[in-house]
């Protein structure tokens, strides 16, 4: 660290100089504007970027050093998430039908992305979208209801032998996938330029709460997912009731917890969420009996009926862990 002495000029205004490396490094001239923010912990950030614009970073990919389309698309992903704008993609000869296919699905898999520039040995992509226009809160409770309504169709269609249901539910898990990276994208966008941070009145810090939060319901509906999935080695297989009537109350409340987690989170309810994170334990005792349950059956029932009871109570543990989250964000305001 560098220290600098304070100056004082007319007698009320203070001065210190910038060192020279700096303002030669980022071609500050003289007259030119500054950018000082006031930080919380009593810092002050110097900046030449003076304006709420989203800086444009640019990502080249030369696909003649990467064979494997899939290595690709998580590349791409990746720097997605990471914050970048443009993607460059660039080839020595002719781009083949496989590469254009990876842009394709990068495109569908991501929100906000659309070829601007393209020809037989280049394609550009670019990110359209405003962060402005998805603050965190709409995408949170956006990816939220989407979870909470995926587990009720699970159940619904596990008590229903519903096919289509349960191919729905797995479906939808693309469009959770799409939220979440968008909402870890937006993190990393803010982190990098405070002053966008600030006209959206978010700090890095709330960012990187709401990116993890975000990382969690996304592992809730991942297991939706897996229990759409096993509902599918059910179909045709009459479950007996006591069986029925317990993975219903366990999962009802399961999704109970991870609701009350989340809303714990918007209603800045720290002793709400502390008695969410006790009630596990009740949980935990409903999926002990759907165990039971599994290990009277035989084949892919007792199979799948463990991996269902299993996601209940991961579900439940993870809507514990979002409390835990709450209480840890909300402790200096308490």
């Amino acid at each position: 660290m560098e220290i600098r002495k304070i100056q004082v000029t007319g007698g009320a205004s203070f001065i210190v100089s910038l060192p020279k490396d700096w303002a030669r490094a980022h071609g500050v001239k003289k007259n030119d504007r500054v950018g000082i923010i006031d930080r919380q912990d009593g810092t002050l950030l110097l900046t030449t970027k003076t304006s709420g614009e989203q800086i444009q970073r640019t990502k080249d990919f030369d696909i003649t050093k990467i064979e494997d389309t899939t290595c690709l698309f998580r590349m791409l992903l990746g720097a997605y998430i990471r914050g970048y704008n443009v993607f460059h993609v660039t080839s020595d000869r002719r781009i083949s039908p496989a590469v254009r296919e990876t842009l394709r699905r990068f495109i569908h898999a991501a929100i906000g992305l659309e070829i601007i520039e393209e020809t037989s040995t280049s394609l550009t992509v670019k990110d359209l979208l405003d962060p402005g226009e998805m603050p965190f809160d709409k995408a949170i409770r956006r990816i939220t209801s989407l979870v909470s309504n995926m587990h009720k169709d699970a159940l619904f269609a596990l008590a229903y032998g519903d096919q289509a249901m349960s191919q729905d539910v797995i479906t939808r898990d693309d469009e959770v996938d799409r939220l979440h990276w968008l909402i870890s994208r937006q993190y990393n966008i803010l982190s990098r330029n405070v002053f966008l941070a600030e006209s959206m009145k978010f700090s890095a810090q709330q960012g990187a709460n709401y990116s993890l939060i975000s990382r969690t319901i996304e592992r809730i509906g991942d297991h939706a997912v897996t229990i759409a999935t096993n509902n599918l080695n059910l179909i045709g297989h009459k479950l007996e009731t006591p069986i029925m009537d317990t993975i219903t109350k366990a999962g009802n409340f399961s999704l109970d917890m991870f609701t009350d987690s989340v809303e714990a989170f918007f209603n800045r309810d720290i002793l709400g969420a502390n008695k969410n994170i006790d009630t596990v334990r009740e949980l935990k005792d409903m999926c002990e009996e759907i165990e039971g349950f599994a290990l009277q059956q035989t084949g892919a029932v007792a199979v799948s009926l463990g991996y269902i009871g299993e996601s209940i109570r991961r579900v439940g543990e993870y809507s514990a862990d979002l409390a835990e989250y709450v209480i840890n964000y909300l402790i200096d305001e308490a």
